[in-house]
């Protein structure tokens, strides 16, 4: 007889946040106020970034209704453009590096959970973008990915495996499908 997935059995006591509950509880207010909505000011969300722990370079662009997990687990490099309705769920470390876009909608996913278990089980892995990378609209990027040095992922695009440098991927799984050249 085949198993079920039970959810009731359900048990992530084993992960941590990193933070404790009043500052999350806290984050999840600002994050609500300043960047899951319409405000516009980019200094400001730097500086709560960096308040909250985010390791944070200069010239940073953070678009509206942008949500970010846990600010504590991401690291932005210089001149990076993050676009309106990203998602960073940073379960874990995302680390951007410099000259990164990610483009509207794209969503950068640090959990997942396992299927061959009926407690379905809580998987994490970091996300790193390297330098120059680009991220396009509503295109994912899974945990345990590294998009290496200038790779894209094009449009509605799904990374559940590493990005070769100055590879441009396309679909579902995202496959490579030719080289970057930069002129």
């Amino acid at each position: 007889m085949k198993k079920t997935v039970n959810l009731g059995d359900y048990n992530n006591s084993h992960f941590k946040t990193g933070s404790g509950p009043i500052k999350r509880v806290l984050w999840h207010f600002v994050n609500g106020l300043f960047f899951n909505s319409f405000f516009h000011f980019y200094g400001l969300k730097i500086i709560l970034l960096k308040l909250f722990g985010a390791e944070i370079g200069i010239n940073v662009i953070i678009k509206p209704n942008v949500n970010i997990k846990y600010p504590w687990n991401l690291i932005v490099g210089n001149n990076v453009w993050i676009g309106e309705e990203v998602w960073i769920d940073n379960l874990v470390t995302v680390q951007i590096g410099n000259n990164v876009c990610i483009s509207q909608g794209a969503l950068l996913l640090c959990g997942n959970h396992n299927f061959s278990k009926p407690n379905f089980d809580l998987i994490t892995g970091t996300i790193i973008l390297e330098d120059g990378v680009w991220i396009g609209a509503k295109s994912i990027v899974g945990p345990n990915v590294v998009c290496h040095s200038h790779s894209v992922l094009s449009v509605n695009s799904v990374a559940s495996k590493d990005l070769q440098a100055y590879g441009i991927y396309r679909g579902n799984p995202a496959q490579l499908i030719k080289e970057r050249i930069i002129e």
